[in-house]
């Protein structure tokens, strides 16, 4: 018994030659068997294409319909424009628009119910969105519900807001209600102030007023009143009663209170003092080509396009060896060696225990309460908001001699004051510290009471630690854990993916890297880098990977500042170089921070 086999093919160029017949038929008006008007100008068409192309002509051609059988059939909703261009599309596939005859091909698109056409006009809004037809496209994507457009559209506004209110004030103050709230709810509206911002929506109101208390509330509310200044704030109070609604004299009050809240201002953050900018932003705080001399600069340093800006800032005074860290998107600068000129010749070098803070909001820095000590070579945690100065040294004044220092202390925010902490069995300078699991872990450096500032490198060597100690913040002891197999000196500690790094320090003979474990308590030795370095920047980004900036190294028996950015993959175990510094860079110290645009 032969079973007869079946094939099943297609032929690709059946559907567009049945389309292509279908328009041979229009364009000869042969078998039409219904005229569409509007506006006075007549189409003739075929019902079963128009029936199986639209859920609107499908509706329309049913079987219970007075219009099943009609011979012309009346559309006075739409422009012969709109219509001609929808039909144009069924009968061929192509669609014909322009930003001038776009409103009549969506229009009509989405009263013929006709998806495909809405999809491609969606498309066309998207990819031809710019600052003059963005307010357009918004408007006309929410009047029609096409969501991609309208989304797409916002965010174009946002990114180019600092242009359209110089320019196109006229067309913002014409935008629709849920453009204007999407656009205020973005964290990204590069360079505008939220001053101006606030200005366009109280301007908005007045044009398109008056509104339901409710809307204005659900507008205003998303502006960011803590980034106003409050002398600003109290101007554009004044006399506006979408302002003097409950909801938003509530944030008002707020915003001021916020603003004298002086030193407990980073634990007091929230959406509304919050900067609309990127937080992919390391800063490079002071360092210069020569240890000796530092320089006052800040870089800042964009980890996706991987180049360097300068933010517009500067440090307040000429620091060396300083601590810094960001805390509730403000910067700290801490410490350090106070470096000035005395005279022409001669540079004056006393240990600091001032602490600055910088504002990246107005752009300005504040000198707060100083330590308890004066510190420099010491090194800062943050754990949970709360800053922790660790150790360090001193030097005595017109003496080339030190102590250095066990003590611990942390920084209340809430009143403005360095209390004491837990401090360390030992003192302790040059070492390094990270924070794991909120416990701080501090190893290495170099335990002497006391002793001269300029020692030779063999004599330190000879005292360097490798000892590992940790504290959990609760008890007032710290606990000894297992030493690292190289003592280290200025060196640098890391955390990531549940490890601590241990990178290279001065005075050292190779180039290991270690990782601790602090389940088992163990060390274990890394890849080495290719060269030694030390004096170096260094940041642990959200990912896990560990970035390193300029440092010094040895060459020819002498030290040579550079320029090189290095990444460290902390999963793979692997180096490689990703950028250059502008200029060769020492001694600086890195921190992330948010940035205005």
């Amino acid at each position: 018994l032969c079973m007869d086999t079946y094939s099943l093919l297609y032929s690709s160029s059946h559907r567009t030659g049945l389309l292509s017949g279908f328009q041979r038929l229009r364009d000869q008006k042969k078998m039409c068997d219904v005229v569409l008007e509007a506006g006075g100008v007549s189409f003739p068409c075929h019902r079963s294409l128009l029936a199986s192309s639209s859920d609107y002509f499908w509706a329309l051609f049913g079987e219970t319909t007075a219009e099943r059988s009609a011979d012309s059939i009346r559309l006075p909703a739409l422009t012969p424009e709109g219509l001609e261009a929808i039909l144009d599309f069924l009968y061929s596939g192509w669609l014909s628009i322009s930003s001038s005859t776009l409103p009549v091909v969506v229009e009509a698109a989405r009263y013929l119910q006709v998806e495909a056409a809405l999809s491609i006009c969606e498309r066309f809004m998207a990819d031809g969105l710019t600052a003059d037809n963005c307010c357009y496209y918004a408007n006309l994507a929410e009047q029609h519900f096409l969501l991609n457009a309208l989304e797409a559209a916002n965010q174009t506004i946002a990114k180019k807001m600092s242009v359209l209110l110089q320019k196109s004030r006229v067309v913002l103050l014409g935008l629709n209600f849920p453009s204007l709230m999407a656009v205020l709810d973005a964290d990204k509206i590069p360079g505008v102030k939220e001053v101006d911002l606030i200005r366009l929506s109280l301007d908005w109101l007045d044009e398109n007023g008056p509104l339901p208390l409710l809307k204005s509330n659900l507008l205003l509310s998303r502006l960011r009143f803590g980034l106003v200044a409050p002398s600003e704030l109290s101007g554009l109070c004044h006399g506006n009663r979408a302002m003097a609604t409950p909801l938003i004299r509530s944030q008002l009050t707020r915003a001021l209170e916020y603003h004298h809240m002086g030193s407990a201002q980073p634990t007091a953050q929230s959406r509304q003092s919050t900067l609309r900018g990127s937080p992919n932003h390391v800063l490079l705080v002071g360092g210069g080509v020569s240890p000796d001399w530092p320089e006052q600069q800040v870089l800042a340093f964009d980890t996706c396009s991987r180049k360097f800006s300068s933010p517009g800032f500067a440090l307040p005074l000429r620091l060396r060896n300083a601590c810094v860290c960001s805390v509730g998107g403000f910067l700290f600068v801490i410490g350090g060696e106070d470096m000035k000129n005395s005279d022409e010749k001669s540079v004056t070098v006393s240990t600091s225990s001032q602490v600055w803070r910088y504002d990246p909001r107005f752009n300005h820095w504040k000198q707060m309460e100083s330590m308890l000590e004066r510190r420099v070579q010491f090194t800062l945690c943050v754990v949970e908001d709360v800053i922790y100065a660790i150790g360090g040294r001193q030097s005595h004044p017109n003496s080339m001699t030190y102590i250095s220092l066990a003590y611990v202390e942390y920084y209340d925010m809430a009143s403005g004051a360095w209390r004491r902490a837990a401090a360390m069995p030992y003192p302790l300078h040059g070492h390094a510290s990270t924070v794991l699991d909120k416990s701080i872990y501090v190893t290495g450096g170099l335990p002497a009471h006391q002793g001269r500032i300029h020692v030779s490198n063999q004599d330190v060597n000879r005292e360097i630690s490798s000892e590992c100690i940790s504290w959990d913040l609760k008890p007032t002891v710290w606990e000894k854990r297992a030493s690292m197999s190289i003592p280290r000196f200025g060196h640098r500690l890391a955390t990531a993916h549940g490890y601590i790094y241990a990178l290279l320090g001065m005075y050292e003979q190779f180039c290991d890297i270690e990782r601790y474990d602090p389940q088992s308590n163990h060390w274990t030795r890394l890849k080495p880098l290719a060269n030694g370095l030390f004096n170096y920047g260094m940041l642990t980004m959200a990912g896990g990977n560990l970035l390193v900036f300029g440092g010094r190294r040895w060459s020819d028996g002498q030290q040579v500042t550079v320029r090189n950015v290095l990444e460290y993959d902390t999963k793979k175990d692997q180096w490689r170089e990703i950028a250059q510094l502008p200029r060769p860079l020492t001694g600086t110290e890195c921190t992330l921070l948010p940035l205005p645009d």
